[in-house]
């Protein structure tokens, strides 16, 4: 039987196996300890900034970000709604209210012409936001340029939500190197993972000291456990960092083998009419953590969902894009900026199987099943290298 395809599964291999076993040999199993030590600083290195803290997940990052900024009850968060929930999740952490500013077309990331509006407006009710959260959606980077300059010229903090851009670059520089601090997520599904994890990482020295010591209980330096103000259980384990730094060690190929699979999947579904990829900026290059595309019924000949259902079907998992957080329930009450494109791309938008293990022979399958919904599907039908 065909085993089940996953949207981006763990790809791990024999030196992650051979690092967790020398974490655990040399009796470093709770949290902390040289493995950490290591990851930390690998990981510093590989996103171009000085400070990283290994923590027990990306909401955590977002989380002590926020906290660490000065971000409380009554203050106001401008955030993507096209985004996972844990970035909004992590602003009411700390009693504030996200504030939802809709997407660009072009990018599907933080529209900077809506954000600098909300800005402005808040600024001529002398109402200032406490931040800005940035995300960079399914691997590719928010328009940093414009985002950076709108920040400075209002005097907000700029925090960047990178969860799932690891090894994109905006420019010359990667993602997680803007703002004030940003946050990493090394969750199963993401481009590396430590099974469940996260990095808070910054420019500035104060701020990794800060969170160090936030997500270690906040313990206070005594040969007692002292503690002056609240802290959190949130420093990630040295076992969970050995595999981090055997994740991190074949990035470049995980990044070279998802890139791989997006141009399989263009080559072989391109020409459908009524099938869109998500644009890529001109100013970076993404990860390619998820291919994501967009259906349009009128022209495809069948919807978003009935594909996702013929591939489930065939024991093949993919997944609609995000729902706009400004349409979530838990969110109905906040601020909301735009909307119809984040609609408009959850209406039609799927993400395909993505992983860096995936094979070309499942992929042409993928193909297969995808291009068969399609009105004129013989006419359509490829093979992929």
């Amino acid at each position: 039987m065909m085993q089940r395809t996953y949207l981006s599964p763990p790809d791990v291999g024999p030196e992650e196996r051979r690092l967790m076993l020398d974490a655990f040999d040399s009796g470093w199993i709770a949290p902390l300890g040289p493995h950490v030590d290591g990851f930390e600083r690998e990981f510093a290195k590989a996103v171009g900034v000085p400070y990283a803290v290994a923590l027990s997940s990306g909401t955590a990052a977002l989380h002590l970000a926020l906290h660490i900024l000065g971000v409380g009850p009554g203050d106001e968060v401008l955030t993507s709604t096209m985004t996972f929930a844990a970035t909004a999740n992590a602003i009411t952490y700390v009693g504030a209210t996200p504030a939802f500013v809709d997407v660009s077309r072009e990018t599907w990331n933080l529209d900077p012409d809506l954000l600098e509006q909300e800005l402005t407006t808040r600024s001529r009710l002398n109402k200032q936001v406490a931040a800005v959260l940035s995300v960079d959606l399914y691997g590719q980077c928010a328009d940093y340029a414009r985002i950076t300059e709108l920040c400075a010229r209002f005097g907000v903090p700029l925090l960047e939500d990178a969860a799932e851009a690891l090894g994109a670059t905006y420019g010359e520089a990667k993602a997680g190197s803007f703002g004030e601090c940003a946050a990493f997520s090394f969750n199963g599904n993401k481009i590396i993972t430590t099974s469940g994890g996260g990095m808070l990482v910054s420019h500035r020295r104060d701020i990794a000291e800060r969170a160090s010591h936030l997500a270690a209980q906040a313990r206070d330096p005594a040969p007692h456990y002292q503690h002056s103000e609240i802290g959190y259980n949130y420093r990630l384990s040295n076992l969970l960092a050995a595999i981090g730094e055997g994740q991190l060690r074949s990035l470049p190929d995980k990044l070279a083998r998802r890139r791989a699979v997006n141009v399989r999947y263009r080559l072989a579904l391109s020409e459908l009419p009524g099938l869109t990829f998500m644009p890529e900026a001109a100013y970076g290059r993404p990860n390619y953590w998820l291919t994501c595309v967009t259906v349009d019924p009128s022209s495809f000949g069948a919807s978003h969902e009935e594909i996702r259902v013929e591939l489930e079907a065939n024991d093949i998992e993919s997944r609609p894009l995000w729902k706009p957080l400004h349409l979530q329930p838990v969110f109905g009450g906040c601020p909301m900026a735009g909307g119809s494109v984040a609609e408009g791309l959850f209406d039609r938008g799927l993400c395909l199987p993505s992983g860096s293990s995936l094979a070309p022979p499942r992929q042409a399958r993928i193909v297969e099943i995808v291009a068969s919904k399609h009105a004129t599907a013989p006419q359509f039908r490829r093979a992929i290298a």
